[in-house]
């Protein structure tokens, strides 16, 4: 095969084609993900207004976290605006103040 018949073989191929539809799995993949994480949030959100004052810190954090991996996955997928997800989830205050808060670290014993 001569490289002519290589560059001919390479343009009937269309490389491009081949990246278009990898663009598309990774755009579905996006969606997919993001939509595991709302559930997460909304699911969270359910579970915190159905708690129990005993066991409310621990469903406060959970909710907190699901909110945060929310977001940050919003951000990565472009979206960098969440009032309207707040207002549509019902997140409520005290979930979004404890964002980014970090639980201190244990000593190892």
């Amino acid at each position: 095969m001569s490289l002519r018949d290589s560059l001919d073989l390479i343009r009937a191929v269309r490389p491009e084609a081949g990246t278009a539809a990898l663009q598309n799995e990774i755009m579905a993949e996006r969606a997919s993900s993001l939509g595991i994480a709302e559930q997460r949030v909304a699911e969270a959100i359910d579970a915190l207004e159905a708690a129990p004052e005993a066991s409310r810190p621990e469903t406060l954090a959970t909710a907190r976290k699901a909110v945060w991996e929310y977001f940050v996955q919003r951000e990565l997928c472009g979206f960098r605006r969440h009032q309207d997800v707040i207002q549509d989830l019902r997140i409520p205050p005290q979930v979004l103040l404890g964002l980014g808060a970090m639980q201190p670290m244990r000593k190892p014993r």
